[in-house]
């Protein structure tokens, strides 16, 4: 790395401390300067446990923005607020770095495309699973051509019972759906990812109710509330690209099922296929025979710069400081990411009409 970059976080919860600062905290060559929440004390705790000695804490974001020396600007916050803070950010001269999915709306997402460019700024989504061992080997094999045209792809976000109850999960309102825009963006992300294929053209949707009102349910994290259970507990999509290909987006938070895969991709081209169910699996045929092969990916951790990623945020942030540093294309692109938000919200307005939404210009 050519300097050390000042860091500012804003969104001081669950993900800022499961994921983007321990992962930060391990660069030598990045500083955690500014801290933000509209809780006071998350922002004090998370300053003082990973920030410098005169790490800085807000409650507006706007104030932390105002600091020129910060480098990159974390944005950490529910689904509603991604697109406001994050422009912000790009205006204000900050390489940023927004947690997934893009934004609410797909409106909002292409308004941050259009101010990353506007700004001369890099921006990316936090789309970690493509940083899985698993997932970094499939891209490999898939970059190399040995699937083929992949013409079919399912992207698997199935929970069996695991509602998230905390925070806003659960509210429409802040996070514009449940399980689809939660999980299923990053199994729909990965998938698309490894078929380069980010050209849709028409998307048909169900989403479901079924067991979100149910009291006194079985769940990972205890009961739900019911009278808070405003997104879907169930979503389902089937994509056609521009080409032909075709994507099926399952993903829950609660179904009755036993086949559970979350953040996950099963491929079909035309020369071999490929999926993660159980390690990563690729199939194929050769000289008149069916063979499976099980890819061993339990040895070593995946080398960079600074040593060993010990997990797929690891990798993702020194991927993304990385990028600013060389002036490197982030891994996750703005572009790439605005996609996906369109296309799930392509599903949840045909799940809503009960019609096909047909994409870029595409005729019924």
């Amino acid at each position: 790395m050519s300097k050390t970059y000042k860091i500012g976080i804003v969104g001081c919860g669950g993900i800022a401390n499961g994921k983007h600062l321990p992962s930060l905290s391990k660069l030598s060559h990045v500083e955690l300067v500014a801290f933000c929440d509209i809780v006071p004390e998350r922002a004090e705790e998370a300053a003082a446990k990973y920030g410098v000695e005169d790490a800085a804490v807000y409650s507006d974001f706007n104030e932390l923005l105002k600091d020129e020396s910060i480098d990159i600007v974390h944005v950490l916050t529910p689904n509603e607020s991604h697109a406001r803070i994050s422009i912000a950010a790009l205006e204000a001269d900050k390489h940023v770095m927004c947690e997934k999915p893009m934004a609410k709306t797909a409106a909002e997402a292409r308004q941050m495309v259009e101010a990353a460019k506007a700004s001369g700024k890099k921006l990316t989504i936090g789309y970690n699973n493509r940083f899985r061992r698993d997932s970094q080997h499939l891209k490999q094999i898939c970059e190399a051509g040995t699937l083929g045209d992949i013409y079919y792809a399912r992207a698997h976000a199935i929970r069996r019972r695991a509602v998230p109850t905390w925070g806003v999960f659960l509210d429409e309102e802040k996070q514009g759906g449940g399980p689809l825009i939660d999980i299923g963006t990053h199994a729909l992300d990965l998938t698309l990812w490894m078929m380069d294929n980010y050209k849709p053209k028409v998307v048909l949707g169900t989403a479901h109710h079924q067991l979100s009102q149910r009291e006194n349910a079985a769940n990972a994290w205890g009961p739900w509330d019911p009278s808070k259970f405003t997104v879907e507990d169930s979503a389902f999509g089937m994509i056609v690209m521009e080409n032909g290909a075709t994507v099926v987006l399952e993903s829950s938070w609660a179904l009755n099922t036993l086949d559970i895969d979350e953040a996950k991709c099963s491929l079909s081209g035309s020369e071999g296929g490929a999926d993660m169910k159980g390690g990563l699996r690729i199939n194929g045929e050769e000289f008149g025979r069916l063979y499976t092969k099980e890819v061993e990916l339990s040895s070593g951790g995946v080398a960079f710069y600074e040593g060993k990623a010990e997990n797929d945020a690891d990798l993702e942030m020194y991927r993304w400081i990385e990028a600013i540093d060389q002036d490197l294309t982030p891994v996750v692109t703005p572009e790439q990411a605005c996609v996906v938000s369109e296309i799930l919200e392509a599903i949840y307005e045909s799940a809503r009409t009960g019609k096909a939404v047909y994409m870029n210009g595409a005729e019924a």
